[in-house]
């Protein structure tokens, strides 16, 4: 078919030695979490090494620049906090307190200095369509300069992927999907359009929408497909089926 066609040239299939360890693990979505640990805590990332779990984590941008894990870009629902991420510095983060608990808001840094390449890391990019990405990704890359642990970027945005294709071609990279229920013609162009512009080498697929003919087309010709967000034992056997990898919360872990 044409659109196979297109897709190995405008967005070539990656080397096996650069992904296979995405295929060898699962991932506790936003560290191994509870009613009790917060979610991108030090807590709960600490739990999922414990766990023997590969980790998956969100990061925002701080006022002055810093790339800091957390997941809304707003501070209302994990702090109490008023207003926006970006409107703070890391340092005036750091201060708020997760959930009532004594968990900070953790920089990336912190974190990876916590993981030290015992566990593989999926690091979610926060963006906004109508902005920038690139001081986004540059922070980010400022980061992981010599970190040798297994590790990857991803985003919703195409944006972030192909930023970093073109900025730094050694970080594996991926493109978060979901299709959304929506699978009409032009859906199905748009979704191909993304991963054409991003050049991804693994994709990250809502859970909700296995089994998908777009998916099992990719994993076809060697792209890896992580899924998320894996909360059930019915949901963990559609991605032992028709993916590569879950992302999960707690309760959902594979065995």
């Amino acid at each position: 078919m044409l659109s196979g066609r297109l897709d190995r040239w405008l967005s070539p299939a990656p080397r096996g030695d650069r992904v296979g360890w995405i295929f060898q693990h699962d991932f506790a979505h936003r560290g191994l979490h509870s009613g009790t640990v917060p979610e991108n805590s030090m807590a709960a990332f600490a739990a999922a090494m414990a766990g023997g779990h590969g980790i998956e984590l969100d990061v925002q941008r701080s006022s002055d620049g810093q790339s800091v894990v957390f997941h809304d870009a707003a501070l209302e629902r994990l702090t109490g906090a008023h207003g926006a991420v970006n409107r703070r510095s890391a340092a005036q983060l750091a201060e708020l307190r997760l959930m009532g608990t004594d968990e900070a808001i953790p920089t990336l840094r912190q974190v990876l200095a916590q993981v030290a390449g015992r566990v593989p890391i999926l690091i979610e990019i926060k963006s906004r369509r109508e902005g920038q990405v690139s001081g986004r990704c540059l922070a980010v890359r400022r980061v992981l300069e010599g970190y040798t642990g297994p590790h990857a970027v991803m985003s919703f945005d195409p944006r972030v992927a192909r930023w970093f294709h073109r900025h730094s071609p050694h970080t594996v990279r991926g493109l978060v999907m979901s299709e959304d229920g929506n699978r009409t013609l032009a859906a199905r162009a748009k979704r191909r359009l993304a991963m054409w512009s991003a050049r991804p080498d693994f994709l990250a697929c809502d859970v909700r929408d296995l089994p998908s003919r777009f998916v099992a087309a990719q994993r076809a010709r060697g792209v890896p497909v992580a899924s998320w967000t894996v909360r059930s034992a019915d949901e963990a056997a559609r991605v032992a089926r028709y993916a590569d990898a879950p992302i999960f919360e707690v309760g959902a872990a594979q065995d």
